[in-house]
């Protein structure tokens, strides 16, 4: 029995840093984001946050510090990634929190309604934010799927046929620059025609930077080492990085499924490189490549 209670003991206390970590989060990112709806629910679900701690201190009979480092991890990335995939990583948190709480014995009367907030809180998130970066994310997945399997095929395809790292490179590096740019122009005019809310400026923009920091990725193992299939091995591993990092972003901030997304385009990208690292090894040898 005594260790049941050194249990619920411990677990109150751990409960309690939860929930004074994230006023401090809350009440950080109110300051920081734009529009007084945004700012009010924000403080609101800080207030919320504080009258939890309270709850847990009722129980536990001491004050807890809250985790700097969760503050200042969550708060960067809000302002990084933006505020809409920051919040909404951190509620995936909150809801093992929530998990946990079911888990706790009936003597702990106020869990329901706190419970109950948490509930409440996720549905506020989801009508809060209207970020470019959420906006405009068609256009970036433009920008990224073509850059990942257009360049990638080029690469596999030069790889082959020049077996020449710096030529590679400079040869690329002219294809993706100009691919940008054609990319970015296409999605201005593409955008342009539309009735839609978006800039065509700012969807040539994030088209653009998305391909162009693409290209750099991928480029950047050829300007390091002289073995083209190691190369090739490591701008493949960069482009698997690429989608996984962007395909979780888009999985958190719009609640959409990870894992289908992730394995199509990396499927999509390995076929892609696949067909063109062959194409390039009859194009050597047809045209009597010696490099």
């Amino acid at each position: 029995m005594k260790q049941s209670r050194d249990f619920d003991a411990r677990q109150v206390v751990a409960f309690q840093k939860n929930e004074i970590t994230d006023h401090h989060i809350y009440k950080n990112l109110s300051g920081r984001i734009s529009g007084v709806k945004n700012r009010r629910i924000l403080t609101q679900i800080a207030d919320d946050e504080m009258r939890h701690y309270n709850i847990w201190k009722n129980y536990s009979r001491k004050d807890v510090g809250p985790s700097r480092f969760k503050i200042w991890f969550y708060t960067m990335v809000s302002m990084l990634f933006g505020y809409t995939f920051g919040i909404k990583l951190m509620e995936k948190g909150e809801q093992s929190a929530c998990d946990l709480y079911n888990s706790i014995p009936g003597s702990f009367k106020e869990i329901s309604g706190i419970i109950r907030d948490e509930e409440e809180h996720e549905q506020a998130l989801v009508t809060l934010l209207d970020e470019d970066r959420l906006k405009y994310t068609g256009s970036i997945v433009l920008g990224l799927n073509d850059a990942l399997v257009e360049l990638m095929g080029v690469l596999a395809g030069l790889s082959f046929a020049l077996q020449n790292t710096t030529l590679i490179a400079l040869t690329a590096s002219i294809t993706g620059f100009a691919a940008a740019l054609s990319m970015a122009s296409s999605e201005y005019l593409s955008t342009k025609a539309e009735s839609g809310t978006k800039n065509p400026l700012k969807a040539a923009f994030f088209t653009g930077i998305a391909y162009l920091l693409t290209v750099v990725v991928l480029i950047t193992p050829y300007l390091l080492f002289s073995d083209y299939l190691i190369c090739l091995g490591l701008a493949f591993f960069g482009a698997v990085c690429i989608i996984g990092f962007f395909n979780f972003y888009i999985a958190i901030a719009r609640n959409v499924p990870f894992k289908e997304r992730f394995l199509e385009m990396v499927g999509l990208c390995f076929t892609v490189a696949t067909l063109s690292f062959g194409a390039g090894y009859v194009i050597r040898f047809a045209f009597g490549i010696d490099v």
